[in-house]
């Protein structure tokens, strides 16, 4: 009788921790599949030119994380930071905007984020 081994992958971008002492953020919790994250972010070329940034905007971005409200890269990403942490992901098209890229953003581009994890908050289930 044979076991069949589950295939190793890889993650589809690089990441690295940014933060001010790289300290990997301020607790050792991460958020969990469907937690409420809050973010601030800040997405850029490989040349550095900047396309999107929540802080221009002044307010930070939420979602649900693991369920497909934002790009693969994001819910991949941010799953593996500590509350604090800021992290910077380089991440190719597919788990990016994809090949045909959307409408304000370039197709079949690397990309990078930097991500900032202001906070997470669980869903509570009171059902039994």
């Amino acid at each position: 009788m044979t076991s069949i081994q589950p295939k190793e992958e890889k993650l589809p971008f690089k990441g690295e921790d940014i933060s001010p002492n790289r300290d990997n953020g301020l607790r050792d919790d991460k958020p969990l599949f469907d937690d409420q994250v809050f973010i601030h972010y800040v997405g850029s070329e490989l040349d550095g030119k900047i396309f999107v940034n929540s802080r221009d905007r002044d307010e930070k971005f939420s979602f649900s994380l693991g369920k497909g409200e934002v790009i693969p890269a994001w819910d991949l990403g941010v799953a593996t930071m500590k509350r604090g942490e800021i992290a910077r992901f380089l991440s190719i098209p597919k788990y990016a905007y994809g090949l045909k890229g959307e409408k304000k953003y370039r197709s079949a581009t690397n990309v990078i984020f930097e991500i900032e994890l202001l906070d997470f908050v669980g869903k509570i289930n009171f059902s039994i």
